[in-house]
């Protein structure tokens, strides 16, 4: 509800979820007390996905397919902006953290020669995510993996080395 209205009322969010406001608001004392736990909770998946993919260790292919179909998969259950959280240090730091994970991870899929070293600087890092959101909205009958195989498969067949 609140990536399709993101002003949303507590009253509206209890609402749709079968509860009465006053039930939200024993858990939350605000609204932006119940926006921060939807957007830690999304921050928590990412970061999750992010280890679960193993980016370090996994051969590249595989940590990437994994990557994307776990991305997919937080995109549809937390389909809320994490940008308009941004302003909490504590979360740009954690938001941050998970960037560079996977700047590093490209990287290193460059060096091993899944994506073509001529591309411009950051550019699969700008690509992937933009892949990632349209599968996620666009396409919501496929499967996070059939998803995920058609991101892998464009990312690869438009920046691949061959």
């Amino acid at each position: 509800m609140l990536a399709a209205d993101p002003g949303a009322s507590i009253a509206s969010i209890a609402a749709e979820a079968g509860v009465d406001r006053r039930t939200v608001y024993r858990r939350f004392a605000s609204r932006e007390e119940l926006l921060a736990a939807v957007y830690k909770a999304r921050l928590e998946a990412i970061e999750r996905a992010i280890e679960d993919a193993r980016l370090r260790e996994a051969p590249v292919a595989v940590a990437l397919h994994r990557y994307v179909e776990n991305i997919i998969g937080v995109n549809r259950t937390w389909p809320v902006d994490l940008a308009r959280m941004l302003a909490d240090d504590e979360v740009r730091a954690r938001r941050d953290a998970s960037i560079l994970e996977v700047d590093a991870f490209l990287r290193r899929a460059t060096d091993e020669g899944l994506l073509r070293p001529d591309a411009p600087a950051g550019w699969a890092g700008a690509l992937l995510p933009q892949l990632m959101h349209l599968a996620s909205r666009q396409l919501p009958d496929l499967s996070a993996a059939r998803a995920a195989d058609l991101v892998v498969d464009t990312l690869v067949r438009g920046l691949g080395s061959t």
